[in-house]
């Protein structure tokens, strides 16, 4: 396709080169009076084409500025994101000011047939060739216009965990909890699972403590729920949850489930695992680990 319309660019030129040698045959074979006023008509028409250009040329501008301002009055309006109003705002200026081009080549009698079949040749070679990122493009657009995630959100994807610090097009960057920086690719964010953290107000820290067998688990459970009561960070509403969940082989396992504010999470779950490690030694409550008891046969 590109070497057929490399091959209809050459003709067209050729055409041209033709027309011209032709017009100067002409003028070469009459009077100086006839080829003046030869020379004189065309001049007056060719300058007509050229104002007629002129005046498309900023009729056209004039129009794109027009559509420009009412796409930013709509896109404000409609709260779209700012990276993808600017995107868009950018094809229809590009694709006005090509057809202003194009509308200038007819004008002045130029065939814009083969430039069309090179821009698409181009196209398609540059489509193929970029296939993964116009999928990463794809990927942004999708991102940016259904939101799953916002700047400042702590999410986890891709096998990488951290907060949000840009949205782009072609890939969204993370800052992980020890300060890295992580730039994930759009095309692989919209097809796979995204944990939000932040997406909901609240959030539930869970525990399990062990205790060990024979230490008293009532005293176990109203210790817990005495540490959850003295902090204010925990939510009243859903009450608090404290179960007996397994006697496993070394330990009795206690279940805790609370909820509190999303931005309080990290400071309720460290918070009660140092008051718990610190004050079951004081109420009789022993911290298991795992161990065996071996026991020999008396010998006869």
């Amino acid at each position: 396709m590109f070497l057929q319309a490399s091959a209809d660019a050459v003709q067209a030129a050729d055409s041209v080169a033709n027309k011209l040698q032709t017009t100067l045959n002409t003028i070469a074979g009459m009077s100086v009076e006839d080829a003046v006023t030869y020379v004189s008509k065309g001049a007056i028409s060719f300058a007509t084409d050229i104002l007629i250009c002129v005046v498309i040329y900023y009729v056209g501008r004039w129009i794109v500025g027009y559509v420009d301002r009412l796409l930013n009055k709509l896109f404000t309006k409609r709260d779209v994101e700012v990276s993808i109003a600017k995107f868009a705002r950018s094809v229809v200026r590009a694709i006005f000011y090509i057809g202003i081009a194009f509308a200038i080549l007819n004008q002045l009698g130029i065939q814009t047939t083969s430039f069309l079949a090179i821009f698409a040749s181009v196209g398609v070679g540059v489509g193929m060739a970029m296939s993964g990122t116009l999928q990463n493009f794809a990927g942004g657009v999708m991102v940016l216009l259904t939101r799953p995630f916002k700047i400042g959100d702590y999410v986890q994807m891709q096998g990488v965990e951290g907060t949000i610090k840009e949205i782009r097009l072609f890939n969204t960057t993370i800052n992980t909890v020890d300060n890295k920086m992580i730039i994930v690719p759009n095309g692989n964010i919209v097809s796979n699972i995204i944990n939000n953290f932040s997406a909901e107000d609240v959030r539930r820290v869970d525990w399990t403590f062990s205790i060990s067998y024979g230490d008293d688990y009532d005293t176990a459970k109203a210790t817990i729920l005495e540490l959850l009561a003295a902090d204010e960070r925990v939510m009243k509403e859903p009450a608090p949850f404290v179960a007996l969940s397994q006697m496993a082989d070394s330990s009795i396992n206690i279940v805790v489930r609370v909820w509190t504010k999303a931005s309080d999470y990290w400071g309720v779950y460290f918070s009660m695992n140092e008051q718990v490690y610190k004050i079951f030694p004081t109420k009789g409550l022993n911290f298991p680990y795992p161990h065996m008891v071996v026991t020999l046969p008396k010998e006869n």
